[in-house]
């Protein structure tokens, strides 16, 4: 039976399980920073499902030439993954690979990001500044997000697309680059262009090469060894004794939708391996009920407001202990609902599912305050 719903998964931050090649070990962002990725091990994510060894294959064959790809696929599910596979696996894996968000610039910063500008082509414009473009000159771009890329930019692109040359913002001076261009979208770029927010001509040019990932509920041989490197990552990243997770949870985890796909698992994984499993357990359990409430695993994560009330004063502040038991008794009401709803409050069925004795459940759902 699948899970659906959401985990707790905290804050979302973009995935990022492979590392460069030796010898490339500085990868630039839209930021202009960079990060050492070389000494990290990396996960290998074409090596645990059939749906993704055929992606490879597309890989493999678009990386030997300079053909522009486009990869779709839902949020999450490993698209910059791919991207720099494409990279990695071509002669430019030398060079550099660029990754740029289109959703996260205005228009105005946006273009400039790209294409760079001159001295005094703008209010705060004081130096020239090369885009990204030209930083990527011999390597790769990854446009992140291209279906939220605004109309005026998409004609610059194509542009650059065509004729492999653009104009800095306030010059009249060509650049020309050779760039790999790499596109990634989890938006229906088809419907955008009969909604006209999007360029069919761009479009044909970006979508040479189309590579669709599939999202993590079509590969779920994946989450074993996902699960496995997520809690060694953290765990390091952490200084934290390396959690085992229950085969109950494991379980859970395997048949869970994962509305948010690899992004949502790592971010899940993440809390695990910070807050530990024995912060969901009140004091007064037994060990048979532990292990059992142990393999609860929570679907709600309450704000601290919905835990405890605003203390008047410093001294009525309620203990971090306190606000993780008030936490892990919400999360584990509402895992509880979830399961019990599902089986329309068949008593016996839920305790089935959950692996608890019929009488451990009943005092759950009086703990929880639950009624049917």
């Amino acid at each position: 039976m699948e899970k659906s719903g959401r985990l707790p998964t905290g804050a979302t931050a973009p995935l990022s399980l492979t590392s460069s090649r030796e010898g490339v070990s500085r990868v630039h962002s839209v930021n202009g920073s960079t990060s050492d990725s070389a000494h990290q091990k990396p996960h290998d994510p074409f090596a645990h499902s059939a749906s993704m060894r055929g992606v490879k294959r597309v890989v493999d064959l678009a990386s030997s030439t300079d053909a522009t790809v486009l990869i779709t696929g839902e949020s999450g599910v490993g698209k910059e993954l791919v991207a720099r596979a494409v990279h990695q696996e071509s002669p430019r894996l030398r060079q550099a690979f660029i990754r740029v968000n289109c959703a996260a610039l205005p228009i105005d910063l946006l273009e400039s990001e790209l294409f760079g500008h001159e001295r005094g082509a703008f209010t705060g414009a004081h130096r020239r500044k090369p885009g990204k473009f030209e930083l990527a000159d011999g390597g790769s771009i990854f446009l992140d997000e291209i279906g939220e890329m605004p109309l005026a930019v998409q004609a610059k692109l194509l542009h650059v697309l065509q004729d492999r040359e653009f104009s800095r913002l306030g010059s009249r001076e060509d650049v020309r680059v050779d760039v790999r261009v790499i596109a990634a979208t989890n938006r229906d770029l088809i419907r955008l262009i009969d909604r006209g927010r999007f360029r069919e001509d761009l479009y044909y040019r970006l979508s040479v090469v189309n590579i669709s990932v599939p999202p993590l509920r079509d590969r779920r041989e994946e989450i074993p060894p996902l699960i496995d490197y997520f809690l060694d990552r953290y765990a390091r990243q952490y200084c934290r004794p390396r959690t085992a997770l229950s085969p109950v949870t494991l379980n859970f985890f395997s048949t869970y939708t994962w509305p948010g796909n690899i992004r949502e698992l790592e971010n899940t994984i993440k809390r695990i391996v910070l807050v530990g499993n024995q912060d969901w357990l009140g004091e007064d359990s037994s060990d048979d009920e532990r292990r059992e409430s142990r393999a609860l695993p929570p679907v709600t994560t309450p704000a601290v407001t919905d835990v405890a009330e605003a203390p008047e004063s410093l001294d009525d502040a309620p203990s971090l202990t306190a606000i993780a038991r008030a936490a892990a008794l919400q999360a584990e009401r509402g895992a509880l609902k979830q399961v019990l709803d599902r089986v329309h409050w068949n008593r016996r069925e839920a305790a089935r599912l959950l692996k608890v004795s019929y009488r451990t459940l009943r005092r759950k759902i009086e703990q929880c305050g639950l009624e049917d």
